[in-house]
């Protein structure tokens, strides 16, 4: 299984539903998304991308705001969970995007005020194809 992170700017205060897990407000800043796929990455990657598709995952009613880009996505060899404990940042929403987590982890979604300190700690991570 490959894991991999998405990289988004959100350019305005959010405040969203976001499936069963209840309502967050997300400021403005960077976040870091780490997720996984058992097969074909490269289509879930591109899923992420799209603005049109059903609202499946935690990360889709994030994504599917007009304030919400992705500015980044790398792929890793690491597992989700080992690569999202090394990823810095404050969490916004419990349980986001954990819900199958496997380290205990409190959310896959981790927050950073500044765009070039999420960059930073993407690329101190090392292991990234």
């Amino acid at each position: 299984m490959q894991s991999y992170q998405l990289f988004i700017n959100v350019t305005k205060e959010i405040n969203l539903k976001v499936g069963k897990l209840g309502t967050f407000i997300f400021p403005v800043g960077s976040y870091v998304y780490t997720g996984s796929a058992k097969k074909n990455i490269d289509k879930r990657i591109k899923r992420h991308l799209s603005k049109k598709k059903n609202l499946h995952w935690h990360i889709d009613h994030l994504l599917n705001n007009d304030a919400v880009h992705i500015i980044d996505t790398k792929k890793s060899e690491m597992t989700e969970c080992s690569l999202n404990k090394k990823t810095k940042g404050t969490l916004i929403a419990d349980g986001f995007g954990s819900s199958d987590c496997n380290l205990c982890c409190k959310s896959h979604l981790k927050y950073e005020e500044n765009v070039a300190l999420a960059e930073l700690s993407a690329n101190a991570l090392g292991g990234y194809k």
